[in-house]
């Protein structure tokens, strides 16, 4: 295997130049379960480092992988406070559980 690049025609100028796979950088489906554009390409396209850099400048600037990030932050924040809320309600459950226990205990 070689560590060369192929060499053709850029997928978005057209030059023949080395070309490398255009993978997007963030790979996830979002927070509202839909892909991105980025994602949901058929095919990913091969670029000459100018476009490819290019490209990955559009990704990185996209407003709704930025929107899915931060509703993604929301949403494990939520879920957290949910999970701690969970927790505390299981421990006064247990307690009192205890308590009632140790109470029939002492009134036998």
């Amino acid at each position: 295997m070689t560590d060369q690049p192929l060499e053709a025609r850029c997928d978005h100028c057209n030059q023949t130049r080395p070309l490398f796979l255009y993978e997007p950088d963030h790979g996830h489906l979002g927070a509202s379960q839909f892909t991105c554009r980025w994602c949901m390409r058929d095919k990913q396209p091969l670029l000459c480092v100018r476009c490819h850099d290019a490209e990955a400048l559009l990704e990185e600037n996209d407003p709704a992988i930025n929107q899915d990030a931060e509703t993604m932050r929301q949403i494990c924040e939520t879920n957290a406070r949910i999970a701690a809320r969970e927790e505390a309600q299981k421990a006064v459950l247990d307690g009192i559980a205890a308590a009632t226990e140790q109470a029939e205990g002492n009134a036998s």
